[in-house]
């Protein structure tokens, strides 16, 4: 059974239903209430993006049969030009029947792009939270990757519609459905499972973000799982650049 809220935090249209690639980047919407998780009253004349939360779902066939992982940028985001409202934002998900919500934003950036409340918002209503702050930026280290798999896995398994965010959707979200892929797969390469998240998100998934060698995580997990053993101890990190993982393949 998966716990309500994992993770430790030191700091600070409706989507079409499941079918193929559901793309792109969340576009724009603003704040309701301070119980919606929003501060202040400088962006209250802010116009609100009329645009539904864009989520792109990413076929697990033939590894789940009929599953698929939701990814997209944070809703009720209110930064720049992006005016999100994070109750029309939170109807979406529930139109959609997302069930687990992993949370890849530090605290920090939550009070950052004004959704500070958003883990609490999320519990209200009834989605089941799985907090990993990853600084933006960032990839998870070996540890928390490998528990981050096993709890996905756990919701998939139950069949439990489930999505993954972080702040644009592209780097540490798209990061952890790579791992996925290559710890479901025997077949896939890093290359591939690049291609096909790029595909799905747009050419900036997984561009800049620093990445641990996903092959040797991944693999020894594998093989660890298979021998009914828990993984090994293995580094917290391993700092190769999204360069130096794709010259490594």
């Amino acid at each position: 059974m998966v716990k309500p809220l994992r993770g430790r935090d030191p700091g600070p249209g409706p989507a079409e239903a499941p079918g193929p690639t559901v793309s792109p980047l969340l576009s724009p919407q603003p704040a309701a209430a301070p119980d919606d998780g929003f501060a202040s009253s400088d962006d209250e004349a802010a116009e609100e993006e009329p645009s539904p939360l864009h989520i792109s779902w990413l076929s697990l066939s033939p590894f789940y049969s009929s599953e698929f992982l939701g990814l997209c940028s944070l809703p009720g985001c209110r930064f720049k030009d992006v005016r999100r409202n994070l109750q029309k934002d939170i109807g979406e998900l529930q139109n959609c029947g997302i069930q687990n919500i992993f949370v890849l934003c530090t605290r920090g950036e939550l009070s950052k792009y004004r959704v500070p409340n958003l883990i609490d918002t999320y519990q209200q209503h009834g989605i089941c939270v799985h907090h990993y702050p990853i600084p933006d930026g960032n990839a998870p280290d070996i540890a928390t990757c490998c528990k981050i798999l096993e709890e996905l896995r756990s919701c998939l398994e139950n069949k439990q519609k489930t999505m993954i965010h972080c702040y644009g959707g592209l780097g540490r979200s798209c990061v952890v459905a790579a791992c996925l892929l290559l710890q479901l797969s025997d077949t896939l390469a890093p290359q591939q499972v690049i291609e096909s998240l790029r595909n799905l998100r747009g050419s900036g998934a997984i561009q800049t973000i620093k990445v641990m060698g996903l092959q040797q995580v991944i693999h020894r997990s594998k093989h660890q799982r298979e021998l009914g053993q828990s993984p090994p101890s293995l580094p917290r990190e391993i700092p190769l650049s999204f360069q130096q993982l794709l010259s490594g393949v």
